[in-house]
């Protein structure tokens, strides 16, 4: 993993709007226009690579365009799970604030009040994914090679945010069907490693789950996360810690968020994740303020700090010298060449969704890497 040695490196948490016509070819039910809908997937990853790089981002990814989101895409290539589509799952990753917003809720975000169709555990766990998981390698690497950038990540999910919206119906234990989730994931953070990657592992609902849990006791909450930060240690096990990045966040959907948990809250749980760097948000005004729990934890050594400096939430683009500043704050609290700066969150969850346009998502990306170059200037004095 690149560090940060001669100016601050940029990079971003994953998920990027994907073109219509890579949509309209993943939406055509043809079996026989398969392969019209691989040449549009490659050729749309070998773009949105190239124009990170004319962004001025240094570490790339391919916008998880192979996926159909960030997270439910891993019950595609896991056996052992079945759709429940007239079962709805409560959306207790909102925590209390789907009480205490309700009528928003139900004017704005209606899953949020009704639920959303989930999934059982009835076999199982198995991976299964291994041809979709080399087929996007392979479009990163080919796309990657074509572009001047500093370093390559490739995104996969956490074994806590595995079926977030799935009961377990197979399993003796809690236990054993988190491991079990761990085990089978690992057998695709092993192909993104063994590809030269660095290796980024999504969990939104580490964070997530803290409020509806702390509401029942703050150590209900502690065993649960405890319990899937082993699991992905697990997983992680033999894994260089220079060769992974952990991603943490609170969401990216457009709520309230009161009933997120606080940084400090959850950091001790962060940091025990096997991993060389992570990634935090830190720029939208739920959290911006959070620099300071960096104030009184430290980083561990060798460690690299992944702040978001723009974030997904508004559509308002950040100026660069806000972005230079953020990126300050915290290269004086951990060291400059321990900071790479990056967004809070992706920008399209799902293939289906955008949390801004994508002129606007563009345009957060640039002043990204413009505060980057600021913000370097002054650390390095050049």
């Amino acid at each position: 993993m690149k560090r940060s040695e001669h100016r601050i490196l940029t990079t971003h948490v994953g998920s990027l709007i994907r073109p219509k016509a890579l949509l309209d070819a993943a939406r055509d039910p043809d079996p026989a226009r398969r392969d019209a809908h691989e040449r549009a997937l490659t050729k749309a990853v070998a773009d949105v690579v190239a124009r990170q790089a004319r962004a001025g981002i240094d570490v790339v990814n391919d916008g998880e365009y192979g996926k159909s989101g960030w997270a439910n895409y891993s019950l595609e290539r896991l056996s052992g799970f079945e759709p429940r589509p007239d079962t709805l799952y409560e959306a207790v990753w909102l925590g209390r604030d789907r009480h205490r917003f309700a009528e928003f809720m139900a004017a704005e975000f209606p899953r949020g009040t009704v639920g959303t169709p989930g999934h059982a555990c009835t076999q199982p766990i198995v991976y299964r994914g291994h041809a979709a998981v080399r087929r996007d390698i392979a479009n990163l690497k080919a796309a990657a090679a074509a572009a001047p950038t500093e370093d390559v990540f490739f995104t996969c999910v956490a074994p806590a945010s595995v079926g977030y919206d799935a009961a377990n119906e197979h399993y003796a234990s809690e236990r054993d069907y988190v491991f079990a989730i761990a085990s089978a994931m690992r057998e695709e953070y092993l192909e993104v490693i063994k590809a030269g990657l660095v290796l980024q592992v999504d969990d939104a609902v580490l964070a997530n789950m803290y409020d509806h849990l702390v509401a029942q006791s703050p150590q209900k909450y502690r065993d649960w996360a405890e319990l899937r930060v082993a699991a992905l240690n697990h997983a992680l096990d033999g894994i260089p810690q220079d060769r992974v990045r952990y991603h943490v966040c609170f969401g990216s959907w457009h709520v309230p968020h009161v009933a997120d948990a606080q940084l400090e809250d959850i950091v001790d749980l962060i940091l025990k994740v096997n991993a060389g760097a992570y990634s935090t948000e830190a720029a939208n005004v739920r959290h911006e303020h959070e620099w300071y729990v960096w104030e009184k934890v430290k980083l561990p050594p060798g460690k690299v700090l992944i702040p978001g400096v723009v974030t997904h939430h508004t559509t308002t683009v950040e100026h660069p010298r806000l972005v230079a500043e953020r990126i300050m704050t915290f290269a004086k609290l951990v060291g400059r060449e321990n900071v790479i700066a990056g967004t809070d969150c992706g920008f399209a969850q799902a293939q289906d969704m955008q949390r801004v346009h994508p002129q606007v998502m563009w345009a957060k990306l640039e002043t990204l890497a413009e505060g980057a170059r600021l913000a370097s200037r002054q650390l390095w004095g050049r």
